[in-house]
């Protein structure tokens, strides 16, 4: 029986690695532009005193891949040697069996020389058994290693990173896009810009709401953004290449789940109420699962980052002790699109795909979101904020219509929550028109939705990007 040999390997690096023959990277890669984390993971990745690795986290097909891609074009352009870069495909057939350190050693013979720190690129980390296991010890005798790992197993990279990596690893998640970022990344120019950190010029409502609505439908996932061919069967990139993967493979083999069937068909009337309440008892009579069981595959469901759960609270934006109902949101709208298809912006039930990809912005910025609903009808909100002490700060209703703007004392629920709480100001989403109206000391702005979706976006990558500036200005100071 043969073996694969350390040839091989290393002829096989070589092919994965053309920069170190002096090729430059492959015009496909430099022709798309950069995601705006580039910068927080680079300057992650660089920051000597941190002694960390990067843990590259996101659901599938969010752009990992292109971003290391660009991660190492960047190096070689600031002057890194060629023979101090390397990248590695850990889910090639030749490298099955192959340890990281085994690897190392091979990527030194291949590329002998120069000096400075090396970096080393693994991806689709998850391969390879027990990674993290593995890379402490790197990370702990090799200072001169700056080493980024990722994976599409997404739940399983997060599992094992914060269990095994404490203080050795750095996560850093990579979510879908942000509306601003896909207006950013598409070929024709946005109908609205910032002109100063809050402050926009929006060209034209109607142009910026066809892009919305494409946005809506096909706008988080890169490929799925810019590739006309991938856009013509959005069915087959979505469902095969993300969702069934995580729901037939990932999940299985990290939570030993036997009824695959069972996990797909929770996750199909979930994706397509996504923005409804929905309860155990509810879901538990509909699919014939045990509640319990139930609460566990929606655990490992948000695990993957396919799916968000917020919960409910009162008019005084308390959670309720023994609430059974909440909302489940789809982290990405354009999943919807891939499991059902598409939905134009006069369809029914658009307006929850609106919800989903608003509520979808405030994903990125890991802030303490439920949503309000008590007592009589008409007493709900879309979106609470809540601050640290757990008091709302902000408040949100989301709807797709103009009807309320001249009738602001229509959004019966959103007053009575700011007037009870003495908000200072609250939101309300239109489709075409921007409003505002005073309530008791407060004030209730209307604004299109497509607007406050990109203020939200652009809001939460640019909080992102200075939250990891300080973060690696504290390790270095």
């Amino acid at each position: 029986m043969k073996d694969v040999s350390n040839q091989q390997v290393e002829e096989h690096l070589k092919r994965l690695n053309p920069w170190w023959a002096g090729i430059g990277m492959d015009a496909q890669t430099t022709a798309l532009r950069p995601r705006a984390y580039l910068a927080p993971v680079r300057a992650l990745l660089l920051e000597a005193k941190l002694r960390r690795a990067v843990v590259l986290l996101g659901p599938r097909r969010v752009g990992k891949t292109i971003l290391i891609r660009h991660l190492i074009a960047d190096l070689l352009k600031q002057g890194v040697p060629p023979s101090r870069v390397a990248y590695v495909e850990m889910d090639h057939p030749l490298l099955h069996g192959q340890s990281l350190d085994a690897l190392i050693r091979q990527i030194e013979a291949a590329t002998p020389g120069g000096s400075g720190p090396r970096y080393l690129f693994f991806d689709e980390i998850q391969s390879h058994k027990d990674w993290e296991k593995h890379l402490k010890p790197l990370v702990d005798h090799r200072p001169e290693l700056r080493i980024l790992v990722s994976g599409s197993a997404a739940a399983a990279l997060k599992r094992q990173s914060t269990e095994s990596g404490a203080g050795r690893f750095t996560d850093f998640l990579l979510p879908p896009l942000t509306f601003s970022e896909y207006l950013d990344l598409r070929p024709e120019s946005p109908a609205i810009h910032e002109e100063s950190p809050g402050l926009y010029a929006l060209e034209d409502i109607a142009r910026l709401n066809g892009q919305f609505t494409d946005y809506v439908s096909f706008g988080g996932y890169p490929e799925l953004a810019l590739s006309p061919a991938v856009r013509g069967n959005p069915e087959r990139f979505v469902k095969s290449d993300i969702v069934d993967k995580v729901l037939l493979r990932d999940l299985p083999q990290l939570y030993g789940i036997k009824d695959i069937q069972e996990l797909n068909a929770l996750f199909t009337l979930l994706a397509f109420n996504t923005a409804e309440e929905v309860s155990f008892e509810q879901l538990s009579q509909r699919s014939g699962v045990g509640k319990q069981t139930i609460q566990k595959y929606i655990e490992y469901l948000e695990a993957a980052f396919l799916l968000k759960r917020v919960f409910r609270v009162d008019q005084d934006g308390k959670r309720y002790q023994r609430e059974r109902h909440f909302k489940v949101y789809l982290t990405n709208s354009a999943m919807y699109t891939g499991l059902f298809g598409p939905r134009q912006a006069n369809d029914p039930g658009f307006g929850h795909l609106v919800e989903t990809a608003l509520f979808a912005q405030r994903f990125h910025e890991d802030a303490r979101l439920n949503y309000a609903r008590w007592g009589a009808e008409d007493s709900e909100v879309d979106l609470v904020e809540s601050s640290s002490l757990l008091k709302p700060v902000s408040a949100l209703e989301i709807k797709w219509s103009d009807a309320h703007v001249d009738k602001p004392e229509s959004l019966k629920g959103l007053m009575r929550f700011v007037r009870g709480n003495k908000l200072k100001l609250a939101w309300a989403t239109t489709r075409t028109r921007f409003g505002q109206s005073a309530v008791e000391g407060g004030e209730i702005r209307q604004w299109p939705a497509a607007v406050l979706a990109f203020h939200y976006g652009a809001r939460a990558v640019q909080g992102r990007l200075a939250g990891f500036e300080a973060k690696v200005k504290g390790v270095s100071s």
